[in-house]
């Protein structure tokens, strides 16, 4: 197996978790009014005011000089349990960089990135350890995360696919198959039972089969980098939904970047833009002056 793929398996988050989400999206036939995600925003944002106070994901003087001649350099930066945080900028911002960093696929020049994450279900949430993701893996079984095609192993089929990430994981295959019922309408019947390598499929369907390989180990850290690119607006409605459900009803944090600010705005219940690999705004999403400093900083 080539050295990239092997490397990238290795970083497969494991866990024997099994998703508990309901399968209430798989009733949404059409593209659902901005309104209404709005609406059920800021539901979730109410439901997790009590549940958010804990930081799951701390940065500390986070520096990293690329040869490009990009950096980033974030002094400090704290990320909530429960929260749907949403990463935006021009291109070169550096989200990408940034979530690499917090995965360990880039090795920071200075400073730290720390997840309090439970990796001992007998300890009080009040007792867990920060964990830095330099210096342990225990962190990797509480992440699911989506960059880019590279998370993929390309020659298998997505049934193939799925059946190994639930084999490293614990997890059986009438379990695997049970989890991936829940994006049933998601997949629009077009990514299984089809006998096709995920390398010959579209760029949205790699996109969704993607996705749901990090949700479905119902992880405490979902990580998605723009995860609405390719898919067709009813698959970017249906992603929504998906976020704002299992945030709502797991508890769990998901991060999000993303060139789109409207679908940003719908979902996020707070909103960090970066520029030139800094964080120059941080902004809740609670009234409409987030979406008046974004339109203003994106006109000029």
């Amino acid at each position: 197996m080539p050295m990239r793929k092997r490397q990238e398996i290795q970083k497969l988050p494991r866990t024997r978790t099994r998703i508990n989400i309901k399968s209430k999206f798989r009733s949404v036939r059409k593209p659902v009014e901005t309104l209404f995600f709005r609406t059920l925003h800021f539901i979730i944002k109410s439901i997790n005011v009590n549940k958010s106070n804990s930081t799951i994901i701390s940065i500390d003087g986070l520096k990293k000089n690329l040869s490009s001649g990009f950096s980033i350099d974030i002094p400090g930066f704290k990320i909530n349990k429960g929260e749907i945080l949403g990463l935006v900028g021009n291109n070169g911002a550096g989200k990408t960089t940034m979530f690499r960093l917090m995965l360990d696929l880039l090795k920071a020049d200075e400073g730290s990135i720390t997840m309090t994450v439970n990796t001992d279900d007998r300890q009080p949430k009040a007792q867990q350890q920060p964990i830095t993701v330099s210096e342990s893996e225990a962190w990797k079984q509480h992440v699911g995360a989506y960059i880019d095609e590279g998370f993929l192993i390309d020659f298998l089929t997505a049934e193939e696919y799925f059946d190994f990430l639930g084999k490293i994981s614990g997890i059986s295959q009438n379990t695997v198959r049970l989890n991936l019922q829940n994006f049933d309408h998601f997949t629009n019947n077009e990514i299984f039972g089809k006998k096709k390598l995920i390398r010959n499929m579209s760029a949205g369907n790699k996109q969704k089969i993607g996705i749901m390989s990090a949700f479905f180990r119902n992880p405490d850290v979902v990580i998605l980098d723009e995860p609405f690119n390719y898919l067709d607006p009813t698959g970017q409605n249906l992603l929504k939904n998906i976020i704002t459900e299992y945030a709502g009803q797991t508890g769990n944090t998901v991060i999000i970047s993303s060139h789109n600010l409207s679908h940003t705005m719908d979902i996020c219940s707070r909103i960090v833009l970066l520029e030139h690999g800094r964080i120059i705004r941080d902004i809740p999403n609670n009234d409409v002056n987030a979406a008046i400093e974004l339109k203003k900083y994106f006109e000029t």
